[in-house]
Order: C-alpha cells, then sequence, then structure tokens
C-alpha cells in the first residue's frame, strides 16, 4: 500500500502523524512525503538551510519514509504564491505516488500556510472516475492546530478527531524523528517539547482506550463494494 503525507513545513509530517507513518513502515507499505516549503535568506542562515536538509533526511530515515519530494515553496509566504500553482504542484505529486491513502494538515490551524496546504491538497486529492485515493485524513499539529482554535472560527475549523491509531509501539520512534529538528524541539511546557508530544499521545489515548495513540479527522473515503 502507498500513503501520501503532505506537510507544509519540514517537522509536521513527525507532529501530525510520526507513530502512524512507522506503523506503515513496519508493515511494510510505502510512506511518501510531500513537504511544501522550504526556507531562504535573509531570513534564514545559510547553516540553517544547510543544516534543515540534513534533519529532514536524519528524521525520514528514522521513519522509514521511502521518497521525499520538495515543492520549494516559501516558507510562511504562500499568501505570495498563486492558489492554482499550489494546486498543480501537489497534484504532480499525488500523481507520482498514485497514493491509496493522504495525510493533510487541519484546516483550522493559525498558520495560513497550513490552511492552504490543505484548500490545495483538497484540489489534488478530488475524487476522479477510476481514482486510485481510498482515504483523507487531516492531522493536528502542535501549537498550530491547537492555537488555530483559539479564534474565534465554526465549528467544521475545530479539531475533532473521528480516527484515532495506537502508536504505543512507536511513540519512540515519532520523538527521535522529531529530535532530528534540533531547534524545533523546545523545552517543556512548550507544546512542541518532547514531554509534550508524549501528553498528546496520552490524551489521544485516553479518549480511544489505548497507552498512546495519534489522531485524525477522515476527510474522506471511499468505499467500492
Amino acid at each position: 500500500m502507498k500513503i501520501l503525507v503532505i506537510a507544509p513545513h519540514p517537522d509536521d509530517e513527525v507532529l501530525g502523524c510520526g507513530g502512524t507513518i512507522k506503523n506503515y513502515t513496519n508493515n511494510g507499505d510505502e510512506v511518501y512525503l510531500c513537504i511544501a516549503t522550504k526556507p531562504y535568506t535573509p531570513e534564514w542562515s545559510e547553516e540553517f538551510i544547510k543544516n534543515r536538509k540534513e534533519e529532514i533526511n536524519n528524521s525520514c530515515k528514522v521513519l522509514g519514509i521511502k521518497e521525499t519530494f520538495f515543492l520549494d515553496l516559501p516558507t510562511v509566504k504562500l499568501d505570495t504564491v498563486s492558489q492554482k500553482q499550489i494546486n498543480d504542484l501537489i497534484a504532480v505529486c499525488v500523481e507520482k505516488v498514485k497514493p491509496e491513502i493522504v495525510y493533510i494538515p487541519h484546516k483550522g490551524d493559525l498558520n495560513r500556510d497550513h490552511q492552504i496546504i490543505f484548500d490545495s491538497s483538497l484540489v489534488a486529492v478530488r475524487t476522479k472516475p477510476d481514482g486510485f485515493i481510498k482515504k483523507v485524513f487531516s492531522y493536528e499539529v502542535l501549537s498550530e492546530t491547537d492555537w488555530g482554535e483559539q479564534k474565534i472560527r465554526g465549528m467544521d475549523d475545530i479539531f475533532l478527531p473521528t480516527v484515532y491509531v495506537d502508536i504505543e509501539k512507536t511513540l519512540k520512534n515519532k520523538l527521535e524523528a522529531m529530535e532530528c529538528y534540533g531547534n524545533e524541539v523546545k523545552k517543556f511546557p512548550h507544546p512542541r517539547s518532547l514531554k509534550g508530544i508524549t501528553v498528546l499521545s496520552e490524551k489521544r489515548g485516553m479518549e480511544s482506550g489505548l497507552e498512546n495513540a495519534e489522531a485524525f479527522v477522515l476527510v474522506k473515503e471511499i468505499i467500492k463494494l
């Protein structure tokens, strides 16, 4: 089985579904990653940009990701890029992988990049005759999804999980993959600390009768009988 994870920024894939990714790869499934944006100078140093590429590679090795696609769009500036260009780039990635399952960010996230990638991803995975995509899930990202809910929004923008995945055996891999991102790991009680990630997995676990879990919203499912 082929799975595609679409991440606005490097580390979103780990925070949102790192344990689930490792579950898939442990089972012999092929997981592909599409990273939409990249850092640039002078906002980020040349050293940071160079190190970020190594961090991504190391994290992907921990999770067993088969291949990573880079769209190289500007971080925190996706609202300066035409929606059609973003749609088309993601669609090309989807056509290359031909995944059965796709994971995308949540539309109610605080970060505008996340919202834009959600919208473009929906365009790229829209249902077609004889399509290969069977399920689309949205994932939560600490300090994006939860902070987004602090704004006054409609109910559709609130992250209300409908699917829980047991990650008791792969939580350690998720934490190891996150550690690869260096400066992105914060000190507790910041949500993006290793303890913060663990606490969320325990909370989602309690909601589903599991020790540790990742939570998702089922966006779409196609069932052929």
